[in-house]
């Protein structure tokens, strides 16, 4: 059961090979029973149908963070769970962007996803606070990316 990299599946095949390798590095963390996977791209490399379909304006100067939380099952890729998911994006100016989250389900998967505007070659730095629902602990993630539009 791979429910849960079910979007970035559709991201894949939704391209049609127009996507340079390593456009869309997926990335996680694993604390105590949870695993996060984030990513981040400019949404402009959406199928239009599929940006159609989950409401994403496509766009070169936007993207979208994508992030979902799966807990530990012992021989399965994990279980979706329901979270709080936060966040905010810092340009190099230490300009402060809030990140709104909403919550997509996908068949048995659970994602969150915001997008937000991006210029070329800009450089961000996200804070994410993501807490599992059900009694899971807090956990913050900090990451760096830069976004082309040309």
């Amino acid at each position: 059961m791979a429910a849960h990299k079910s979007w970035v599946t559709l991201l894949i095949l939704g391209w049609l090979g127009a996507v340079p390798a390593g456009a869309l590095a997926e990335q996680s963390v694993s604390f105590g029973d949870y695993v996060v996977h984030y990513n981040a791209f400019n949404s402009s490399i959406l199928a239009p149908e599929m940006a159609r379909t989950y409401g994403i304006n496509r766009s070169k100067f936007r993207a979208l963070m994508n992030v979902s939380v799966l807990k530990k099952v012992m021989g399965t890729t994990g279980q979706p769970v329901a979270a709080t998911v936060s966040g905010t994006a810092a340009n190099l100016s230490k300009q402060l962007r809030e990140l709104s989250f909403r919550e997509v389900h996908d068949r048995t998967a659970i994602y969150y996803m915001a997008d937000f505007a991006v210029n070329d070659g800009e450089t961000l730095d996200f804070t994410l606070e993501v807490t599992p629902e059900g009694g899971g602990q807090s956990q913050t993630i900090n990451f760096r990316q830069q976004f082309f539009t040309e």
